[in-house]
C-alpha cells in the first residue's frame, strides 16, 4: 500500500525558514517524480517544485525560485523542501505528490493531475 506522509510544517515569522519532509512507503524503486504543491484558503492548489527521481532534475514555480530548494534521498524514499526567506503569501497547506514509473498519467508534472499519490498535507503559516 502506497503512503505519503508530510511533516515539518508550523508557524514561522516572515523571513524565517522551515524544512518539510515527505516519506514515501510502498514505492521503492518505482518513483518517476515527486513534487510539492500548496493550497491556500479559497485558492486552487498550485505547483511549488518538482524533482525527477532518477537524476534529481528540479523545477520550481517562479514564486519560490531562489528561496525554496527541493531535494530527495533515494535510499530513504524521502523528499524534502527547504523553505527560506518565507513570506506571508507562502501560507498554505503543503502537499507532497508522487508519480510512479508505470503511471498511465500523461499530464505534465507541474499540474496536480500529473500525480498518482498524495499526502495528507502539512500546514505552513508565515506571520508578518
Amino acid at each position: 500500500q502506497v503512503q505519503l506522509v508530510e511533516s515539518g510544517g508550523g508557524l514561522v515569522q516572515a523571513g524565517g525558514s522551515l524544512r518539510l519532509s515527505c516519506a514515501a512507503s510502498g514505492l521503492t524503486g518505482s518513483i518517476y517524480a515527486m513534487a510539492w504543491f500548496r493550497q491556500a484558503p479559497g485558492k486552487e492548489r498550485e505547483f511549488v517544485a518538482r524533482i525527477f527521481w532518477s537524476d534529481g532534475n528540479t523545477y520550481y514555480a517562479d514564486s519560490v525560485k531562489g528561496r525554496f530548494t527541493i531535494s530527495r534521498d533515494n535510499t530513504k524514499n524521502a523528499m524534502y523542501l527547504q523553505m527560506n526567506s518565507l513570506k506571508p503569501e507562502d501560507t498554505a497547506v503543503y502537499y507532497c505528490a508522487a508519480r510512479k514509473l508505470s503511471s498511465l498519467i500523461m499530464v505534465h508534472t507541474t499540474r496536480s493531475g500529473g500525480y498518482d499519490y498524495w499526502g495528507q498535507g502539512t500546514q505552513v503559516t508565515v506571520s508578518s
